[in-house]
């Protein structure tokens, strides 16, 4: 009784103040074994890894609400405007249509109005997996039109269904505790951030894109190729917009000091000069021109030749314009890019202009109701930009690299779905609408927009023909990836942007909501240089997690401490603040003299180096002090002036999608977030004892900081080489693990379930805090390290029998098989039904049939099924008058499991559809396909050692220890020097010693040193139960019994079970189908095909000298054909089979004659046989035939070569 009482007190705690969330590593089996059985009432107890996926759904969420990125959109998308009549109608007399969006609706997912039958309307996301479908919820759009600035009327537009994120605003699943996820068929730990997409989850991968509203020096040699004059030499900027859509621009320095302006519009390029952008923003003069580009404190310093002769030769160039004012220029820009912008014909040049302005022009310093104010930070970023490129030119500054983290932001998926989302709005508010207007104005060409008519019309008719299917264009995005845009987004691929989130085991599923692509671009690229690991991308990226081959480098993944901002912050009290600080807005272009202060792209002031790194000082102080307005989350990129390095300044981003981490600032000893444009000008100790008095700013939270979720998983990696590291992140996600919990209500393709799955003893902190001993992904397993019996060599590895037959290892599959009776039918409504499950009525079935289905033609639960075993019986049916379904036909079909391997059947579900009115014609069955494991299945420890098992060892084979122990799986030593994964080492006496006091031993990497080793913490506490401080044992042979001569390594480590399975790869073929063309084996495991032995592996058999073996490969089992062949002529072409004369019917002789070496004859001839052919001609001679044996691909080659004009001749043998 008294041991119960601690536990009761502490729930009654627990109920006060909610679910417990802080983890050590510890076992906690009757906390987590509570958790499982009550989930809370509450929240989650793992908030870390909803900290994880924040990223995705948080920037879904964004784009909802007032002040959402969709609303935002709406203002950027405008008022468009129709007239109508013709060309030929006098503008005064065209009426105008005006139409804008007022907002965009979307509603949770539920049942169709069609459906009366069902009183819960909501459709949860279980049953969109269930029943292969997707997880969608109702668009629609309020429009507000008006005619010749009359009243302005209102109309629900519906476009169609949205796929709706797992867990955000617009789900069911929002805010739902663990226990009420579990009642609606979820994990308990749900995460989403994923989308359902017929049945399969997907989800868009996080993007690295360049930096947001920062000027980037860029040296590309490929724009020297542009034309004469361009050099390598650029200024890039990504402009983003508010609603987070972005626009590039870029300056050209050509090689006569010139400066073009370059954007791209819909995927065609535009160069303006400068200048004209320049003069047509603000009202100025070339004065002002100059002195921006030079500076107005002409000090000694400033008075560089390099800036004067370009900047006098710009405003030289640019007089042959003949434009001087604002009005001028901008009526200019404005007829030249009418068509280009679509604008209405009723905009004047000069609004025209103005409308070019506000929609590529620094578009991140006002893009919509542009100011005069805005006009001016854009005029001024310009000129900033013109005197970077100079500098760049002149060598003053280095190019900013676009491979490191610095210049680097990530496209959140619900950014880059809200971009989809508005392009489509745009789209569809313009060139749809205008389609359905110019298609009426042709038809009726009197109705004009002022009659009632038409605005009768218009909200039904007119606007029902405009396309209505926004979100199945979405839809088709989310379940291809490729991204179908008039604009491109100004992103550099159009397809690859989303995944299948596989759920394998919890580690890969995890691992999709972390991982960072750097773009399907440069997976072509031939260089290496975008793939290198470069110091910036420290605490951001993690150095480890990255797969080898094709993607190395380019698929990171975020360091598990990494987040990524996703609001915009308050940053309206920096200008003021910046400015009381000693910043002015007279400057010089030496940067000795004077550095820019900016915020966002935005330029608040000039000050001197000194004054710099002050203001720089002074804000992080009051940042992380929560003084003075300054948020937390901004970032203060101080570049400090260097000799020819990154051009020196103070540029803040309060933007999202920045990725920020905290770390420890000295000063306050408080959290701080730092981002990585600031991080490699700063001083950040990674421990303690490497603080620097008086330099280092700030240090490191804890050193692991800097590795992914799944690279802090490797116990003691600090103990191994790296390479290996890296192959456990990569395995770990292929091992068989435990996908979930809530299996019975998921109906993934294939998915794969490990039964004996253990907590391991030796791990990380943060496999309790991720929650990973709800999944569990492998076994511990006693392992000897011996040279044992000679099955271990090259990686193999022999397992007990005993271990194996107790369960060690054992796992299952599971496949879900789709049989839609009403595929490739198109129409899908109740008229057209033609297919329904069962028996037909009347039919005569045989007894093992009925005993292998249910009464409705479908399986029976639990089935074991074999090579074409039925699973399905289904009859034709046709509606008769009444309505009802009738079979006419009586006849049934079946359906079989086309698969050689047993299987048996899970679960078997009937799919309808949403309106519940018809019948239920799909079917989904889940099959268990179990899987002990076998000879030549992968196993691996969690430092990169995989190995194949080689050998099932009876047990009283195996050799033993002095207390009786025999170990579970035996390794082999050659396995470790070469590798160097000591790591392992420590885990096999870490695991053994926790094992023997009942401890879970902690592995966080970089715990021990040169002082305090490993092997003297684990030794000592083996050597306290009992054991050799080494883990090494005397041990005997099982087979003589003898002590072996050496003792042995043997310790506990934790084993995965990898699903690369022998059953799912072995090819094996005597005979079967072949290529009908040549004869020869066609290719393929699925279908029954052979492995093609090629040029080197002839040319390896012939060195062998297996000469017999080569013939065996290349001909007898391949394409052996045996062919009549002409000796005289040596030519298979011309032989002829012959028929018999006398028989009335056409039968051959199996004789076969050359018609080439023959000669027709009427009747007999003399000294040889007459023969004849097909058609009644008589032959006599051409008898010098014979059969080879030849391959039947040479025959081919013969008849083609035929075909040329070029013959063959074989001399045939005796």
């Amino acid at each position: 009784m008294p041991s119960k009482m601690p536990s009761s007190k502490s729930s009654q705690s627990a109920q006060l103040s909610g679910t417990d969330t802080k983890w050590s590593h510890e076992f906690d089996t009757v906390r987590r074994e509570n958790l499982f059985r009550n989930p809370p009432k509450d929240h989650t107890a793992y908030p870390a890894l909803q900290a994880a996926i924040a990223p995705h759904i948080e920037s879904f969420d964004a784009l909802f609400g007032e002040d959402g990125l969709i609303a935002r959109g709406l203002k950027d998308i405008g008022t468009k405007h129709f007239l109508d009549g013709t060309q030929n109608t006098p503008i005064e007399r065209r009426n105008k249509l005006s139409i804008r969006f007022k907002e965009v609706i979307v509603n949770k997912p539920q049942l169709p109005d069609s459906n009366k039958f069902s009183k819960v309307r909501g459709i949860l996301p279980a049953e969109c997996r269930e029943r292969h479908v997707t997880y969608r919820g109702k668009l629609s759009a309020r429009l507000e039109y008006r005619v010749n600035n009359g009243d302005p009327k209102e109309v629900v537009k519906e476009l169609g269904q949205l796929p709706i994120m797992l867990m955000s605003k617009m789900c069911h699943l929002q805010n739902n505790s663990p226990d009420l996820l579990v009642r609606r068929k979820e994990e308990a730990e749900e995460l989403g951030g994923y989308f359902v997409v017929n049945g399969i989850e997907k989800l868009i991968r996080l993007l690295i894109v360049n930096r947001r509203n920062f000027p980037m020096a860029i040296e590309r040699p490929s724009f020297t190729g542009r034309g004469p004059g361009y050099t390598k030499y650029g200024i890039i900027m990504r402009s983003v917009r508010p609603d987070e859509t972005s626009q590039t621009n870029v300056l050209h320095y050509l090689d006569d000091g010139n400066v073009i302006f370059r954007f791209s519009w819909k995927k065609a390029e535009y160069l303006v000069p400068v200048m004209m952008v320049m003069k047509a923003l603000v009202e100025t003069n070339d004065r002002e021109i100059f002195d921006g580009i030079v500076g107005n404190n002409q000090s000694g310093e400033s008075k560089k030749e390099f800036f004067f002769d370009r900047a006098e030769l710009l405003l030289r160039t640019y007089k042959s314009y003949g434009l001087y004012t604002k009005s001028q220029t901008r009526a200019f820009l404005g007829e030249k890019f009418r068509v280009v912008l679509g604008v209405p014909a009723t905009m004047s040049n000069y609004d025209c202009g103005t409308e070019f302005l506000r929609k590529i022009v620094l578009v991140h310093l006002g893009n919509a109701n542009v100011t005069e104010t805005q006009d001016t930070d854009k005029f001024k970023m310009l000129l900033f930009m013109i005197r970077k490129l100079y500098a760049l030119v002149s060598g003053e500054c280095a190019v900013d690299n676009p491979d490191a983290v610095q210049n680097q932001e990530i496209l959140l998926g619900g950014f880059l779905y809200g971009m989809i989302l508005k392009e489509n709005l745009e789209d569809f508010v313009s060139s749809q609408i205008q389609a359905v207007l110019r298609d009426h104005i042709r038809k009726s060409p009197e109705e004009t927009f002022s009659t009632p008519e038409f605005l009768k019309k218009f909200p039904v008719q007119i606007l029902s023909r405009a396309g209505n299917n926004i979100g199945g264009k979405l839809e088709y995005f989310m379940s291809t990836g490729n991204l179908v845009s008039p604009t491109g987004l100004d992103l550099q691929q159009v397809s690859g942007f989303t995944v299948v989130a596989e759920k394998i085991n919890f580690l890969r599923f995890i691992s999709h909501f972390r991982m960072v692509h750097r773009g399907s671009f440069f997976a072509q690229l031939k260089t290496t240089t975008v793939r290198k690991l470069l110091p910036e991308s420290w605490g951001f990226l993690c150095p480890v997690h990255t797969p080898d081959g094709s993607p190395c480098g380019l698929l990171n993944h975020l360091a598990h401490k990494c987040k990524i901002q996703i609001q915009s912050i308050d940053v309206s009290s920096i200008p003021q603040l910046v400015v009381d600080l000693g910043a002015v807005s007279s400057n010089s272009s030496s940067t000795k003299e004077s550095v820019v202060i900016q915020l966002d792209g935005r330029i608040l002031g000039w000050c001197t180096p000194k004054q710099a790194l002050l203001i720089g000082d002074t804000l992080r102080y009051w940042k992380v002090e929560g003084t003075h307005n300054v948020p937390k989350e901004l970032e203060i990129g101080y570049v400090p002036n260097s000799r020819g390095g990154a051009y020196p300044g103070i540029y803040m981003s309060s933007g999202p999608s920045r990725f920020i981490r905290p770390v420890k600032y000295l000063p306050l000893d408080k959290e701080d977030f730092v981002g990585p444009q600031e991080q490699p000008f700063m001083s950040i100790a990674v421990t303690e004892p490497e603080i620097i008095s008086g330099e280092s700013t700030h240090v490191e939270f804890d050193p692991t900081n800097i590795l992914s979720i799944l690279a802090n998983m490797t116990p003691f990696s600090d103990h191994n080489q790296s390479p290996r590291n890296m192959y456990q992140c990569q395995m770990g996600k292929q091992s068989m693990g435990t996908p979930g919990t809530a299996i019975r209500y998921r109906t993934d393709n294939k998915s794969y379930r490990l039964q004996t799955g253990q907590t391991p003893i030796v791990r990380a902190p943060l496999h309790n805090e991720y929650g990973f001993d709800n999944f569990p992904n492998g076994m511990n397993a006693v392992v000897a390290v011996i040279s044992y019996t000679g099955y271990d060599m090259d990686d193999a590895m022999i397992i007990n029998k005993s271990a194996h037959e107790r369960g060690f290892g054992h796992g299952t599959i599971y496949k879900v098989k789709k049989l839609d009776l009403e595929e490739g039918d198109k129409s899908r409504s109740s008229k057209k039904v033609k297919k329904l499950f069962g028996f037909a009525p009347g039919a005569e079935i045989k007894a093992e049939v009925k005993a292998d289905l249910d009464d409705d033609g479908l399986p029976h639960i639990g089935r074991l099924l074999n090579d074409n075993s039925i699973i399905a019986a289904w009859h034709t049916v046709t509606q008769d008058a009444t309505g009802d379904f009738v079979n006419k036909d009586g006849i049934t079909h079946y359906e079989r499991y086309k698969e050689k391997e047993l299987a048996f059947i899970e679960e078997v579900r009937l799919i309808g559809n949403e309106n519940g009115t018809d019948p239920l014609r799909t079917m989904s069955i889940k099959l268990r396909v179990p899987r002990s494991p076998v000879v030549g299945d992968k196993f691996s420890s969690r430092h990169g050692q995989k190995g194949v098992c080689s050998q099932k060892w009876p047990t009283y084979d195996m050799p033993f220890t002095e207390s009786g122990m025999q170990p579970d799986t035996i390794i082999n030593p050659h396995a470790f020097p070469s590798r160097m994964t000591i790591g392992m080492f420590v885990e096999s006496l870490a695991g053994k010693a926790g094992a023997l006091h009942g401890l879970a031993q902690d592995s966080t990497p970089f715990k021990f040193d040169e002082e305090h080793t490993a092997g003297d913490y684990f030794g000592h506490q083996l050597m306290k139960a009992g054991y050799n401080y080494h883990g090494n044992e005397p041990m005997y042979s099982g087979i003589t019994g003898e002590e072996l001569h050496a003792d042995i390594y043997i310790g506990v480590v934790y084993y995965q079970r990898l699903r690369h399975m022998v059953n799912d790869k072995f090819q094996v073929r005597t005979t079967g189908p072949v290529t009908q063309l040549t004869g020869q084996p066609i290719k393929g495991r699925k279908k029954g095909g052979g492995i093609r032995v090629g040029e080197m592996e002839r040319d390896s058999l012939l060195a062998h000298g297996t000469a017999f073996l080569l013939q065996d490969r290349l001909l007898n089992c391949s394409d052996f054909q045996r062919s009549w062949i002409c000796k005289a002529c040596g030519t298979f072409l011309s032989v002829q089979p012959t028929v018999s004369a006398l028989s009335t019917r056409q039968s051959g002789t199996g004789i076969v004659r050359c018609r080439k070496c023959a000669h027709t004859v009427d009747e007999w001839s003399r000294g040889s046989e007459v023969w004849e052919d097909g058609s009644g001609q008589k032959y006599a001679g051409g008898d010098d035939t014979t059969i080879v044996t030849v391959p039947g691909v040479l025959k081919y080659l013969d008849v083609e070569l035929a075909a040329m004009g070029i013959k063959l001749k074989y001399n045939v043998g005796p």
